[in-house]
């Protein structure tokens, strides 16, 4: 890449991502103006632990994030994001009034702590174990609405100030070094829990020959997937459970898992890494990112003591207990890297 070219690259990818982020900080101040006083009437205050010099710290981290994020792209892992145009635009006005016409509601739940929305309603309890039939986050309609699918992605980066998409692409770079050398072709690739399918269009802009499967279990989003991948026709979304995953053994080359293990209970964290060290190949490779935890990032630890608290996660306090690289070598994984990402950690693991 000549210098002129990288330059320019670097001021493109400057303006884009500075435009994104100013969207959504400014949604993100104008909720929290909206919104109710967070401790309520008769309860302690929450204080979350800080000092004076952490704001500053905390910023130059999430500025760390999208350098990464530059460099990963000038090194050729995968490609500058292309979601910066009009009719991105057009679909962000749209569902910016979707987002605040859902705000109240949201807001009153999370006053009254009103955790068991989906439960309920006529969810089929037969068909979804009961740890999913929650509102995560205090969402309309908990994982099982259009709603939540349609909104998803603009209340997360809403949430994190513009910085999902860039986390999400440190995962992809680390999945690019893993299969350095790969032909993407004969490389089949699981994307457990995949939403809407966000993540595998990520992956699909830099390996467009790759055949891939999402995997969720939501009805709403995996419609919601199927759509986004529609450019890809060797892509396929499918409904099911990431502990029972309806694949046959050693069926993939690689897999993914982004920001699913902090909303699954512990029994289920196990179960799910024994059903991914089924389905993925000796040799296969797995990309694991979610949140960080406590000690990984001390100036972000505040973060993340408001984080359970300020919003419905329910098995968030285990999580930051839970070592992952012994959970993954006990279902036969080897670790091999681990890279942070502002309020992200992303871990690569071999299979044994």
């Amino acid at each position: 890449m000549s210098s002129i070219a990288r330059t320019l690259g670097r001021a493109r990818y400057t303006l884009a991502q500075g435009a994104r982020v100013a969207w959504y900080m400014s949604h993100y101040m104008l909720a929290r103006r909206l919104s109710a006083p967070f401790n309520r009437p008769g309860e302690p205050k929450f204080e979350p632990r800080s000092d004076p010099g952490a704001p500053e710290r905390i910023r130059a981290s999430y500025l760390a994030l999208f350098a990464k994020d530059r460099a990963n792209i000038e090194a050729g892992l995968y490609p500058a994001p292309s979601d910066f145009g009009a009719s991105q635009a057009i679909d962000a006005v749209r569902l910016s009034a979707r987002f605040f016409a859902d705000l109240p509601r949201v807001d009153q739940r999370r006053v009254a702590r009103n955790a068991t929305e989906v439960r309920n309603t006529n969810a089929d309890a037969s068909r979804y174990p009961a740890y999913y039939l929650q509102n995560f986050h205090y969402q309309t309609g908990g994982w099982l609405t259009e709603e939540s699918a349609e909104l998803y992605d603009t209340q997360v980066e809403v949430l994190f100030g513009g910085a999902a998409d860039a986390m999400r692409r440190i995962a992809l770079g680390s999945l690019a070094r893993g299969l350095r050398g790969r032909d993407q072709r004969r490389v089949r690739l699981l994307d457990i829990a995949c939403g809407n399918g966000r993540f595998l269009t990520q992956i699909l802009g830099a390996f467009p020959r790759m055949p891939v499967v999402g995997l969720d279990l939501s009805p709403a989003y995996v419609e919601k997937a199927r759509d986004a991948l529609k450019p890809w026709s060797q892509a396929e979304v499918v409904v099911g459970q990431a502990e029972k995953a309806p694949f046959d053994d050693a069926h993939f080359d690689a897999a993914t898992s982004v920001f699913l293990f902090h909303e699954l209970p512990p029994r289920v964290r196990a179960e799910v890494a024994r059903e991914l060290a089924r389905i993925v190949k000796p040799g296969g490779v797995l990309i694991f990112a979610d949140s960080l935890q406590t000690g990984d990032a001390p100036d972000l630890d505040q973060m993340l003591e408001y984080f359970p608290v300020g919003f419905h996660e329910p098995y968030y306090g285990s999580y930051l207990d839970t070592d992952f690289v012994q959970l993954f070598a006990e279902a036969g994984f080897a670790h091999e890297e681990t890279e942070l990402a502002f309020l992200t950690r992303v871990m690569r693991f071999r299979r044994s």
